[in-house]
């Protein structure tokens, strides 16, 4: 066992680490994850190149790619039962749950019109988007709304501006710099209600790169248990709570049918609460 570990360290120690290379140019989705790879990383002790794929990649294409063991090495997303079956997980979400708090991206004329709608119910009326292959398409859909599911992440916001959809539901810790990147389009925050579910967002890997999931898994306890993890997370996000205006909300509690049963929501370190 031990030399099987110790060979493990040494083939880790020895490799490049790649990413999906984002979407698009002005797609700045892999900020955060990558500052966090390189924590787990660093806290695991090992000093390891990372750096993107050559070629770019839709989200469903990496993770394809991912479970071949071609072009990546490990690709952040939101778990289900389907990616789990698939993929490696590394069970720690490190957007602590916030993936799954939903604001919605709105073409600015219709901002009054959103406003009058209270209850979950009201929204339904209103034609949602996300990318066809997102986890949260099928977990709107399972709730009730009706969801266009785009194939390109930098064609939805002109679909909503053309009118092809009303809502893009995003997480708070996206949305405020796509609402600062379209807003020449007249893309806004909508500023009334809060759409939830519990889902994480992880780091997966390799169903066979048991030396990575062990460094990335270890090297992320170690950053939670002396406090880095939580001090990168809220320098990244804290201003985009304080925008969000939490408590003055409307909040629209859904269910996940996607949640894999070994899905951590008992401890309670890995999640944030509104306190």
């Amino acid at each position: 066992m031990f030399l099987c570990l110790f060979s493990m360290s040494i083939f880790v120690s020895g490799r490049e680490i790649i990413y999906p290379k984002p979407e698009s140019s002005f797609d700045e989705r892999t900020r955060y994850p990558v500052k966090m790879l390189h924590l787990a990383i660093r806290k695991a002790g090992q000093n390891l190149v990372i750096k993107p794929s050559n070629k770019l990649m839709t989200q469903g294409r990496a993770l394809l790619q991912l479970s071949k063991g071609l072009d990546v090495d490990v690709v952040w997303t939101m778990t289900s039962k389907e990616r789990e079956a698939m993929l490696e997980p590394i069970r720690i979400p490190i957007y602590k749950g916030l993936i799954g708090w939903r604001l919605f991206l709105i073409e600015q004329s219709y901002e009054d019109a959103f406003f009058q709608a209270e209850t979950t119910f009201d929204l339904k009326s209103y034609r949602l988007i996300q990318g066809h292959d997102w986890p949260d398409t099928e977990i709107l859909r399972s709730n009730g709304f009706d969801v266009v599911g785009a194939p390109y992440y930098s064609t939805i916001f002109d679909m909503v501006v053309g009118g092809r959809a009303d809502l893009f539901p995003r997480s708070i810790v996206e949305i405020w710099d796509e609402a600062r990147i379209q807003a020449s389009k007249r893309i806004v925050v909508e500023s009334n209600h809060l759409v939830r579910y519990p889902t994480a967002f992880y780091f997966f890997v390799n169903k066979d790169d048991r030396a990575l999931k062990k460094l990335l898994e270890d090297g992320l306890l170690k950053a939670i248990k002396d406090g880095s993890f939580d001090q990168m997370f809220y320098e990244q996000h804290q201003q985009y709570l304080d925008q969000a205006d939490l408590t003055n909300r409307i909040i629209h509690d859904l269910d996940n049918p996607l949640l894999p049963a070994l899905t951590p929501l008992e401890n309670k370190n890995y999640w944030f609460s509104i306190k």
